[in-house]
Order: structure tokens, then sequence, then C-alpha cells
């Protein structure tokens, strides 16, 4: 609009943007190089697993997340979860928006021409960007920044044209645009249908564009949210299920269940696919029946 402001206005938010890009990196590091970094990042491993590893005839997992860091995919790949996310190629990954339903298969040994689904697969998205994606000539790409590193802040140029992601309050405006459109368009499409159950964790309910799609999800009766919190988001949560159905919900409010180390050890359900906790416990279980009948029988 040749505004005079312009070019101060662009200084500002690229001093802004960059900031938090410095912090976030920071705060990946911080946890690294803590004591208690690899018992963190294993808790959320463990509750990761307890959602993605789901018979793999099911409909894959779907998580959508509004963060911009990479903690998630960073649990994910040392758990050795494959992630789906619109992401193709190795040396630029670029983002591509086609609708094609990728998937993992793989052949049983000695069978040819059946191939079944890999277990432990999710699809993963976004959606409001991400410390390492990038524009580049009208693309967005994924670029090679390890988790943790520390980053010289020379290295960050222009960050307003360069980074997506979203620090500022015009969400529900700007995600018309591309890529957020697309971005939003999968997670509509991905809960908006019948029998699917969303579970909200650490979600305050601030985003109104995201509430409008969750709220367009509970129009189908058959569909459920579960809301775990360790709050109530200043009353944001209170004042969104007063526009539910009651018997659509499920909540678990509370620093007692906001909790990821009691929500993940005592309430989350064990790995489908891990059968050797299984069939440990079952040991364990069985063996204690043993012993309170051979303490009962000296008694």
């Amino acid at each position: 609009m040749n505004d005079a402001n312009a070019k101060t206005l662009e200084d500002e938010i690229n001093e802004k943007m960059k900031s938090l890009i410095l912090n976030l990196l920071k705060n990946e590091y911080n946890v690294l190089s803590s004591d208690k970094g690899s018992d963190s990042l294993a808790l959320l491993k463990r509750f990761l697993i307890s959602f993605s590893s789901r018979t793999a005839t099911r409909d894959r997992l779907h998580i959508f997340t509004t963060n911009y860091d990479r903690f998630i995919e960073y649990a994910l790949d040392n758990a050795g979860i494959y992630t789906l996310d619109r992401f193709i190629g190795k040396l630029n990954p670029t983002l591509r928006m086609h609708k094609m339903e990728l998937d993992y298969h793989y052949n049983p040994p000695g069978i040819r021409g059946e191939p079944r689904y890999v277990e432990g697969v999710v699809r993963y998205t976004k959606l409001h960007g991400s410390l390492d994606w990038r524009f580049s000539n009208g693309d967005i790409h994924k670029e090679p920044l390890p988790f943790g590193c520390e980053i010289n802040e020379d290295a960050i140029q222009k960050p307003y044209e360069t980074k997506v992601i979203y620090p500022n309050s015009a969400k529900g405006i700007d995600t018309v645009y591309f890529p957020y459109s697309e971005l939003f368009r999968d997670f509509s499409a991905a809960i908006c249908r019948p029998n699917s159950v969303l579970v909200t964790y650490g979600y305050g309910f601030g985003d109104s564009h995201i509430n409008n799609i969750i709220l367009d999800m509970m129009t189908i009766p058959s569909t459920h949210l579960v809301i775990i919190s360790y709050d109530l988001a200043d009353g944001r949560i209170c004042s969104f299920v007063e526009k539910c159905n009651p018997s659509q919900l499920t909540l678990l409010l509370g620093n007692h269940y906001g909790n990821i180390r009691i929500l993940t050890e005592n309430y989350l359900p064990k790995s489908a696919i891990d059968r050797i906790s299984d069939r440990r416990h079952r040991i364990e279980e069985k063996r204690k029946i043993t012993q309170k009948e051979s303490e009962s029988e000296d008694e």
C-alpha cells in the first residue's frame, strides 16, 4: 500500500519472528541437555505409542498440532513410528497437496501379492506451520535442521518472507490462504465424519477457526470428543462445552489427569503391538495368584 511505515513494521516482525525461532531452538536444546530430558522424551514416546499402536487394518491415527516446535516428530522418530505428513522427497522434502492416500505396506514372507498394512504408522499435520518449514520459489520445503541444534542468529534472514509459522493473532483470516487452507481442510475431513473420535490434550480452545471445525464435527451424532486438560483454560473449555451435546463428551480436567506422567502410567492403554510387555504382565499376574495360593495353603 506504499505506506511509509511498511519497512519499519517488516523489520519489527522479522525481529520478533527471529526471537521466536531462537527460543524454540533453545527450548529443544535445553530439554536434550538436561538431566531429565531423556526421561521426559521417554514419557512422550509412551504417550504417543498408546494412541498410534492400533491395529493396522483400522484407520490411521491422525495427529494435529498447533505447535511450531518439533518435540512430537522427535519422539515419533525415536519410537520407530512411521510418519505420513504430505512432504515428498529425501534431500529437499517438498509439501504436496494432492489427496493420494499414501500408506506403508509389506509382503509377508512366503506370501506374494497380498500386501499388509504396516503397524505403527500415523498421519501428522502441523496446522500453524513449523520451525523447519520455509517458503522457496512458491513451494514449501522442510529444511534440514537437527533437533536441539545451536544456530547463529545471523543465519536467520528475513523470517517474515521465508518461515512458515504463525506468531500472530489473525489466524482466522490467514488460514484461508495457502498452505493453511489445505491443512485445515485435512483437519475437517479427518474429524467431520461418522464415528470419529477427537482427543484434545493441552489445547485451550483459544483458536476460533479450530473450534468452529470441532463444533461442525459435533453436529454428527456418532462423533465423540475427549478433552484432557490441566486446567479450565481461563473458562474457555467451559464455554465450548456448553455448546456441545453432553453425551458426546468425555472430560478429564484438572492437574491430576492433565499431568502427562499420571495420565500415561495410570489411564492410557498399553500398546496394542507391545506383545512382550503384555506377555510379561500376564506372567506376573499369574505368579502373584500362585504366590497368594501357596501363602494361603501355608496358613
